[in-house]
């Protein structure tokens, strides 16, 4: 699959979620991250049923710098109650939430919001309309 093709199924799967995208980011070369985020990944799916969970990415794609995995809640309580488990649990990952507002540049930059690291983001894959 290429990089467009990825980032316009990772667009349609981001578009199409009703609260803001939470994106779990790991280091995959580092094999204690990387293990972690796969713990981490599988007790989501275990302790929040009711939240969607996408693939997990062993390497960057579209604007995400290094592997990671996108979790969607549905209401403003799962949005809270997950937020708040994530900043507890989150072990070496670092979580990305941005909004949806329509401007895909500002929702991941000015108007993201990080829990541990912030890392730079490929941006340019957020506006593919703009020239570069």
């Amino acid at each position: 699959m290429g990089l467009t093709s990825t980032v316009s199924s990772l667009s349609h799967v981001i578009g199409a979620s009703i609260s803001p995208p939470t994106l779990v980011y790991y280091m995959p070369a580092v094999a204690a991250h990387a293990q972690y985020a796969k713990e981490l990944y599988e007790r989501i799916r275990r302790e929040f049923p009711e939240l969607r969970i996408y693939r997990l990415w062993d390497k960057a794609v579209g604007p995400h710098p290094t592997a990671m995995f996108e979790v969607n809640t549905f209401t403003p309580h799962q949005t809270g109650a997950f937020f708040s488990w994530l900043v507890v649990h989150r072990g070496p990952c670092d979580v990305l939430v941005h909004p949806n507002t329509g401007n895909a540049v500002k929702d991941h930059t000015e108007l993201a919001t990080w829990i541990g690291r912030r890392w730079p983001l490929y941006e340019e894959c957020l506006n593919p309309t703009r020239s570069g």
